[in-house]
This record gives structure tokens, sequence and C-alpha cells, in this order.
């Protein structure tokens, strides 16, 4: 399976730390190579990164990470990134056939969370998103985070940052197929911003959008010095997280 890594935002709160978010490290690692190991942990080839915000300082990364990690990197640029993250899904997911794990370049996430999102039962349509219902942890900042209501059989009814209803929250990992971007497309159409969360909202409205409750494994949206910060003392929870055997990238 393919990978899709969203690394095209402007990340104002980490602009003093790094030249772009991505490129911001824990643990003496910048969060896209996080991402790309993480992808190359759970058996992931191929990944596109779609870059927006300082994408020269990116993509001039993505040949060593590619090495490092084993994973062969394609870019896909973004003219406007300022926009919403769901547009960067249409234009990566271009570039991909069939299925495809999706993962945000900002995010830390255990090894058993993504083996556990791999496997999970096969999606002929539609999205999975893994979600956890430990909605107070503190590795979770409420003002930032992507709350989820699920109905009684774990599909989602809502999601959104501004819910004040919910259940769980979004971890920021999927598995999504063809009918993600397409979905994002038609709440375009119907008058929608473009965000990632509106395509999911139009899956869960025809009965498409699926979750896996990965509660208890370890994962961080690193959004700004906090988040960071705790995520360089909760680092070791993620490792080990190694390259797999060095080979220069397609």
């Amino acid at each position: 399976m393919d990978a899709l890594i969203l690394a095209a935002g402007y990340g104002s709160r980490l602009a003093g730390v790094a030249p772009a978010k991505p490129l911001a490290e824990v643990a003496g690692t910048a969060l896209l190579e996080w991402s790309v190991r993480q992808a190359a942990a759970v058996g992931v080839q191929r990944a596109v990164v779609v870059t927006g915000h300082a994408a020269e300082a990116v993509e001039a990364r993505l040949p060593g990470i590619a090495a490092r990690c084993g994973v062969t990197l394609e870019a896909c640029q973004l003219a406007d990134w300022s926009r919403p993250n769901g547009l960067s899904v249409i234009a990566g997911a271009a570039r991909i056939a069939g299925n495809y794990l999706l993962l945000m370049a900002d995010h830390l996430l255990s090894a058993g969370l993504l083996t556990e999102l791999i496997q999970a039962k096969a999606q002929p349509a539609g999205a999975v998103l893994a979600i956890d219902r430990n909605v107070t942890a503190p590795a979770i900042d409420p003002a930032d985070a992507t709350w989820v209501a699920r109905h009684d059989n774990g599909r989602i009814a809502r999601i959104g940052k501004h819910l004040t209803a919910f259940d769980a929250v979004d971890c920021g990992a999927f598995i999504a197929t063809p009918d993600l971007a397409a979905a994002i497309a038609a709440a375009i159409k119907a008058g929608g911003t473009g965000s990632l969360s509106e395509g999911m909202q139009w899956l869960a409205d025809r009965g498409l959008a699926d979750t896996l409750d990965v509660t208890g494994h370890s994962w961080i949206d690193v959004d700004d010095p906090q988040m960071l910060a705790l995520a360089e003392q909760i680092a070791p929870s993620f490792l080990p997280v190694r390259p797999r055997t060095i080979r220069a990238a397609a």
C-alpha cells in the first residue's frame, strides 16, 4: 500500500523552530522523517508527499529521507498551500492508484497504532479513520483537535473541530479509498471550504466513514511549542522506529 503524507501547511505556531513545520525535529529527527519511518515500519514502500509552504526546503530533504528509510518519495507541490488540507488530499491522491495510508506530517503515531490500521478489514469504499476515546489525554490540544461522534456501529456520525457532543478524537491517520478525494471535491461543489473533515462528513452522511478504535496506543499532533516539548518527552514510546535496509530512492 502507498502512503499520502500531507506536509503543505504553514505551521505558524512552530515558525520560530524550523522553516516549515514538517522540518521541526523531535528526538533529533524531522517530523516528516518520522512520518516516513512510521509508514515504512508497516510496509509502505512508496509515499507521495504534498508540499506547499517552504516547499523547496521540504523537498530538498526528501532524497535523504528516502535513502535512510528505504521508501520511494514523490513530491506533489501545491501552488496555493494556504487553502484547506482537503486540497492536498485531492492533489496527492491523483498520483496513487487504489487505497492508501493517509498521514499528517506533524503527527507521531506508534507502530502498533498503524499496524492495527493497516490490518483493519478491507475497505471497498469510503475511508477508515483511527480514533481515540481518551479525549482528555495530555497529548490532545482541545483548541485544535478534530472531534468525532460515532453511531452505535462505529461509523462516523459527525466530525469537526467545533463539535460540542463527541465520543472520540481524530488521530490523523486514515485508510482511504479513491472515494475520499471524490468526497472532498463533492463537498467543495456543495459550498464547502475544501477541508478533509468536510470530505469525511460527506462520506459519513452516506454511511461510508468507518472508524478504528486505537485507544491505548501512543500518538501526538505536534502543532505548537508545548506539544513539541511533550513529544520530546514521550518520544521513547514511539521508538524503535528505524529505517529499513538503506537503498537509493527510485
